[in-house]
């Protein structure tokens, strides 16, 4: 009888050892991990735009038109009409790094792998500007350059007469706000702010966004997969209590 008890006794010593050991439970058919499953509950209060479909007649803005089938960003302007917010908040969940200086650009939603590298979204946006490794489009190079950008030609192209960037107490241009942009660099700011670097945010335009505007009027190429691929991944690491549409502040 005293084998017998004692054998309860280390039959039940060894079941909560073997509780406390396991693994934590989550939905392996959601998310990666445990860890992952917890990032989507922290992130659940974030909210998402829809994207904003471009519907025009044909003698409607014609210069706007011909640089978006000039470019093949047609994608960008007829973006799919639904999307499920649970699928989205999962792909930004489960892309999230669970070690410090690992990306990998990619997420995993409901058993497959999604890659958000630029070459992965050119070809799903079906952009036909082809860069080689390390290559940087033009956009990006003048963005880099301290004399990139002059600012004094961006707000001859952008403002209506007589109208000029916001500026500092001490001068420096910061943005130009919504009234004082022509109609063109108005339709290309819903354009950017809602289908490429979203933002809730659309009254002004800050001067980083403005210089984006200015190179595609200008007909810089612009890598436009790369922009938003690494819009992504800002979105990704954002800490939970920080709206992912409020970059700009």
């Amino acid at each position: 009888m005293a084998s017998k008890k004692l054998s309860a006794k280390r039959s039940r010593r060894d079941a909560a050892a073997e509780g406390t050991n396991a693994a934590p439970e989550f939905d392996s058919h959601r998310f990666r991990s445990v860890e992952h499953q917890q990032r989507f509950k922290a992130i659940k209060g974030w909210s998402f735009h829809r994207e904003r479909r471009v519907q025009l007649k044909d003698n409607e803005y014609t210069n706007f038109q011909e640089e978006i089938a000039r470019r093949h960003w047609m994608s960008l302007v007829t973006p799919m009409a639904k999307f499920d917010l649970d699928i989205v908040l999962e792909f930004y969940a489960n892309a999230w790094p669970t070690e410090e200086g690992v990306w990998d650009m990619r997420s995993w939603v409901r058993g497959q792998w999604i890659p958000f590298d630029a070459d992965a979204l050119s070809q799903f946006l079906g952009d036909l500007l082809v860069m080689e490794e390390s290559q940087k489009c033009e956009f990006s190079q003048r963005r880099n350059r301290a004399d990139g950008f002059d600012e004094e030609a961006i707000a001859q192209l952008l403002c209506t007469p007589g109208q000029d960037f916001s500026r500092t107490a001490t001068g420096r241009r910061v943005r130009i706000m919504r009234t004082s942009m022509t109609t063109l660099t108005r339709m290309w700011m819903i354009l950017l702010l809602s289908n490429v670097l979203p933002s809730d945010h659309n009254s002004d335009l800050p001067l980083p966004k403005c210089q984006l505007v200015y190179a595609i009027l200008t007909r810089m190429n612009v890598h436009v997969a790369q922009l938003i691929a690494d819009a992504i991944y800002l979105f990704v690491g954002m800490p939970p209590t920080r709206h992912p549409l409020d970059l700009d502040n």
